[in-house]
């Protein structure tokens, strides 16, 4: 955090300002227990549209994730996999917390002549419609924040929320350019470097254009050289390590650094993935809290027994479809303890047990082979970043363009990508002051890895090519689910993802069911009977026969 103190000030002050508010739909009526736009300051308006919008990202992006394997999915059924209610806290912070305390900043900015203020409620906003549109589909825009004038506001097509987003982020960009008569009082995610502002704000037009299908326009940026291409651009939101009031903590942390050991499990798709190929980023995304793994061999190659008691599916034969693709089924070697998708079963007493989030970036601990059990406070306490837009996500968007016309020319911005992911990654390591570092990857680990991927490129025929760049944008993607869900329904890659636990899943989530708030108290949203519906960028197929992997 660049400022602790300024940070817990700002929670304590928001606790009182903006979560007042009852309800939970978009009706938006005033709190008379809160203050008036009127009396309020624009500096704390700003604050929390910018902590908020990194709690949204960061809820949204655990659902990206696990729907592509990236993070485990705990349903055997796409169709009741997340219900309506598990987004109502999201849809709330996206309408109340983000785009209605960014609109009632504005005209307060505006009179003090705060402009970059009001552009960075701008991109937020821009940012978080076009998200939504991801997610959900057509949803509430032009009449979303009309209060108790509009309770029941009708839903926008998506194309139209893309199209009003790429014109808001046009005036943000004039508002960055523009000269403000006062600064923001904390920039949680530039420090007031308005130049990387603009980089963001065109790489998240470049995000639009991606899923539009506008290469021109995509490419009509990247040749202005004026987007996030460095990691010092990165657009991420910075965590603190304070526990309570407030507590700060990234919330993937809060959840599995606790007195009762974790509180996720792993991908057993990824975690295979990226131990078999000798990863360099693999004790960074993970902390091993054995050295082995009911029903497999531990880190010296000796078998450990199944146990029935924490991991029943160790006594398990695997399901069809794993033995037909020969996919690692419940156990992994080197003590790499997580679960399959679609895995729904009860959870056993092995908190201290399963694999943990690691240092990157949730601010774990770093996997030393010490196989200690966490606990509160332990690694960088939590003081990790939610990504939102990284100069190696930009590498693999290239690459997919490039790739769209030829396979074979998109690999040196998937090693590129790489690269730039493996350098970020492993500077987290000193994160975790107790860890020893001994076991970080040496320079050789790494360009090994790294030659290891130009190779298997080469070698590869265009699916292989395809499937490569796909695995290695996931990976990379760690902490941001959605560009790997986006990137699977634009490309239905990688086509070896590991299936679901149960043979009949029922077809892919290419959208989800609407908050159940939102659908049960306005009368403009209707329910979604089923998750097949396409948004309307995605124009592949009908599922079940894209993706390819159910």
């Amino acid at each position: 955090m660049k400022n602790i103190f300024k940070y817990l000030s700002i929670g304590l002050i928001g606790g009182v300002l903006f979560t007042g508010c009852e309800t939970t739909n978009l009706d938006l009526t005033d709190n008379p227990n809160a203050l008036t736009p009127a009396q309020a300051d624009p500096d704390f308006y700003l604050n929390e549209v910018q902590v908020r919008f990194a709690r949204v990202v960061e809820s949204l992006g655990e659902t990206g994730a696990e729907t592509v394997r990236m993070e485990w999915m705990g349903s055997r059924n796409y169709q009741n996999a997340y219900s309506p209610q598990n987004f109502d806290g999201t849809w709330e912070d996206a309408y109340q917390e983000v785009i209605k305390n960014g609109r009632d900043l504005a005209p307060l900015a505006e009179e003090a002549g705060l402009v970059h203020h009001i552009a960075i409620a701008q991109l937020i906003e821009a940012y978080t419609i076009t998200l939504l549109v991801d997610y959900f589909g057509d949803i509430p825009y032009s009449e979303a924040i009309g209060g108790a004038d509009n309770l029941n506001p009708g839903v926008d097509s998506g194309a139209d929320i893309y199209a009003a987003a790429l014109a808001l982020t046009d005036q943000a960009i004039a508002n960055f350019n523009a000269t403000a008569l006062a600064e923001p009082d904390i920039d949680f995610y530039y420090d007031g470097d308005w130049d990387a502002w603009v980089k963001a704000a065109n790489t998240l037009k470049m995000r639009l254009h991606l899923n539009l299908g506008n290469t021109s326009a995509f490419n009509s940026i990247v040749s202005s050289g004026n987007y996030i291409s460095a990691t010092g651009d990165d657009f991420q939101f910075q965590w603190g390590a304070n526990a309570v009031q407030p507590d700060t903590r990234h919330p993937n942390y809060a959840q599995n650094y606790t007195l009762t050991g974790g509180g996720d499990y792993g991908s057993v798709w990824m975690m295979n993935l990226m131990d078999t190929s000798d990863d360099p980023r693999i004790r960074y995304y993970y902390y091993r809290q054995a050295d082995g793994t009911p029903g497999s061999n531990d880190v010296n190659g000796d078998p450990v027994p199944p146990n029935e008691e924490t991991l029943d599916c160790s006594l398990q034969s695997p399901p069809p479809q794993y033995i037909a693709g020969g996919f690692p089924f419940c156990t992994l070697d080197n003590g790499y303890w997580g679960r399959n998708h679609g895995n729904n079963s009860g959870i056993p007493p092995d908190g201290l047990l399963r694999t943990a989030v690691g240092v990157y970036p949730q601010a774990g601990q770093f996997d030393d082979d010490s196989f200690g059990e966490t606990s509160l406070g332990t690694g960088g306490g939590g003081a990790g970043i939610t990504p939102v837009i990284l100069a190696s996500t930009v590498d693999f968007w290239r690459a997919e363009v490039a790739m769209n016309s030829s396979p074979a020319s998109g690999k040196a911005f998937v090693l590129s990508g790489v690269t730039k992911s493996i350098n970020k990654v492993t500077s987290f390591g000193s994160k975790d002051a107790t860890a020893d570092l001994s076991f970080e990857p040496s320079a050789t680990d790494i360009s090994d890895y790294i030659a290891s991927v130009d190779a298997a490129f080469d070698a590869a025929d265009n699916e292989g090519k395809w499937n490569i760049m796909a695995e290695q944008f996931f990976i990379a993607l760690k902490g941001n689910g959605h560009d790997g869900y986006n990137f699977y329904r634009r490309k239905g890659y990688p086509t070896n993802l590991e299936p679901n636990l149960e043979p009949n899943p029922g077809a892919f989530i290419r959208s989800h069911f609407y908050p159940a708030n939102a659908a049960n108290t306005n009368s403009n949203i209707a329910q979604k009977s089923n998750v097949t519906g396409q948004v309307f960028w995605d124009t592949n197929p009908a599922s079940p026969s894209f993706p390819v992997a159910n």
